[in-house]
């Protein structure tokens, strides 16, 4: 009696090489270069890439992705500042530099700051310019552009410390609704509290509500803010004190920032994203609101 010969098993996506490791998963033979590490053995390329597509991704404790580790959105939000400065620098010929308080430092008005700040209403150049006169854009333009590098740097050393914490905890999505809306928050009440030929720019009326959310963030996950009141505490003391700062942006920026973190710290576990959703929203509209009453008065008045 014959016996048939024994086959050696050959990798399933390498014929030409043989192999006695099989796939935990789907058994099938695996030549080393095919071998990937699991929990238990080793799996194919395939299984590995079916694992990872019905895996749910890594959500941090306030629903967003964990993308945000990496700071992709405050680069980003860096990178747009610098490069606005760039151009403000540009379009004054070279100058904007210098000018303003601080003995200079802080620089001057440029006409990129001039078409983008905030403005509430004044005639220059023989026509009327403003948000009131239409001019809606300057509540979200004003939060990219300074007046002057030593500005720009205060609040690009700001937003690097409090940005990177700040969206690791958010996630990029939520971080930057949270970077966004507390600028407009900012800029809304320098148009309502501001003189009607006044202008006001910078990314602090964001940085502000980055402040206030780190601290609300932070008490929801039961750390320690006592290195954050002193700090937050030193810039409102800058706010009051130094000339040319718009207070009214500052705080306006603050509290809209606190209210936002507040909607997406505390929003119940289920229906996470739909209540922080609705609340983002909520704010939203409440400022344009708040946008449409200020034009009216300074028009009707």
């Amino acid at each position: 009696m014959s016996e048939s010969p024994q086959t050696v098993p050959v990798c399933y996506r390498h014929p030409g090489r043989e192999t006695y490791v099989r796939c935990t998963r789907c058994d099938r033979p695996i030549c080393p270069d095919c071998m990937r590490d699991a929990a238990v053995g080793h799996q194919c390329p395939e299984c590995v890439a079916e694992g990872l597509r019905t895996q749910r991704p890594a959500r941090t404790a306030f629903g967003g992705g964990a993308a945000g580790r990496a700071g992709y959105v405050t680069k980003t939000l860096i990178g747009l500042n610098v490069l606005m400065m760039l151009l403000s620098i540009a379009s004054a010929g070279g100058g904007g530099i210098a000018g303003g308080g601080l003995g200079g430092l802080m620089g001057g008005q440029t006409p990129l700051t001039l078409w983008g700040s905030v403005l509430p209403y004044a005639i220059y150049d023989g026509a009327l310019h403003g948000v009131a006169d239409g001019e809606y854009y300057r509540l979200v333009t004003a939060m990219f552009l300074h007046y002057g590098v030593l500005h720009l740097l205060l609040n690009m050393w700001a937003l690097w410390v409090l940005g990177r914490s700040l969206e690791t905890a958010l996630g990029p999505l939520r971080f930057a609704a949270l970077y966004l809306v507390a600028g407009l928050g900012g800029n809304v009440a320098a148009y309502w509290l501001s003189a009607e030929n006044t202008t006001s720019a910078g990314a602090s009326t964001a940085i502000f509500g980055l402040f206030a959310a780190l601290f609300v963030i932070m008490r929801r996950l039961g750390r320690d803010t006592s290195a954050v009141i002193p700090i937050l505490v030193i810039n409102l003391i800058f706010t009051f004190t130094v000339p040319s700062i718009s207070i009214a942006g500052h705080l306006g920026g603050m509290v809209t920032g606190g209210a936002l973190a507040l909607v997406l710290a505390y929003a119940p576990r289920t229906r996470r994203t739909l209540v922080q959703s609705v609340g983002i929203g909520a704010i939203v509209v409440l400022l344009l609101a708040l946008v449409v009453a200020r034009t009216v008065a300074l028009l009707v008045g």
